[in-house]
């Protein structure tokens, strides 16, 4: 699932390649925008918002666009073959004489006037890497609900923009708490902590090609996906379980001796394991485990 980082490139790319140019091709393959055309106007800019791209347009226009969990936007030079998915997947086609950028299973397209950009995305929280970024007014937010789990605060966009599955599994296992832990009994040293951890995480990966959070070579992350290979700090079997109200897969990973707090019963079968032992320079126990 594309995480704030990973839009953050994709903006990259997206304005790098169409920005300051006009546009020589438009294609809309959805109903309500079928017969919209924006050849000849010049594309302004191409700006992230936590996981929204809002991509602006001559004449006071936006194209908006969301991931969610498996939407893209590739970009082609000409004569390059197209390589995102099956034609019927193509969303939309923005086109300049040298560039053509193509959205694939992009399930939020919308075309909106620049000035009511925030009916898009005015309800985000503190955008992580963006220039509203406020560490107190995220921790506030997270805070307003004191008994949700932790887990489940990070996810909600409107506590504070950028963080999903990923993210939210290695922010606990950092803070050496388990994601069920509510947001209120987080120690007030971990929770002045948070919005820093979490900013600085998707600072340092938004140039990466690859989402690294240990610094270990041969291990990206802490948790995600580790399930049920042992930890690298201690050698625990990692465990998984679904978090959130069942509306939407939420694999969430955690080690169970390194991290401290409330855990579900019901384990997914890919997470209750035999041990084994966490790799040569494997780092010390967190002193929050």
């Amino acid at each position: 699932m594309p995480e704030g980082d990973t839009v953050w490139q994709a903006a990259r790319r997206l304005h790098d390649a169409l920005a300051g140019k006009v546009l020589t091709r438009s294609d809309f393959r959805v109903p309500r925008y079928a017969l919209v055309d924006l050849t000849g106007r010049a594309v302004l800019d191409v700006t992230p918002r936590g996981k929204h791209l809002l991509t602006h347009v001559e004449g006071g226009l936006t194209v908006h666009s969301h991931l969610r969990m498996d939407g893209a936007w590739k970009i082609f030079t000409p004569g390059r073959r197209w390589s995102g998915g099956p034609a019927h997947q193509i969303r939309v086609i923005l086109g300049t004489a040298d560039r053509t950028a193509v959205g694939y299973r992009l399930p939020v397209l919308d075309i909106l006037r620049t000035a009511d950009d925030q009916r898009a995305v005015g309800h985000l929280g503190p955008d992580l890497l963006g220039p509203d970024w406020d560490p107190g007014q995220a921790m506030a937010n997270l805070s307003a609900d004191p008994a949700r789990p932790l887990g489940e605060a990070l996810l909600d966009q409107r506590n504070l923009a950028g963080v999903g599955n990923v993210y939210k599994s290695e922010i606990c296992f950092l803070l050496g708490v388990t994601p069920w832990l509510p947001v209120g009994e987080l120690p007030p040293d971990r929770a002045g902590y948070l919005p820093e951890l979490a900013q600085k995480l998707l600072e340092a990966n938004r140039d990466r090609p690859v989402r690294r959070t240990t610094g270990l070579r041969g291990h990206d992350l802490f948790v995600y996906g580790r399930a049920p290979r042992p930890c690298l700090r201690c050698g625990t079997p990692v465990r998984v379980a679904d978090q959130g109200d069942g509306s939407a897969e939420r694999p969430t990973y955690w080690c169970p001796a390194c991290q401290s707090g409330p855990a579900p019963r019901r384990l997914s079968r890919r997470g209750d394991r035999p041990s084994g032992r966490p790799p040569p320079g494997a780092p010390p126990p967190s002193p929050w485990s």
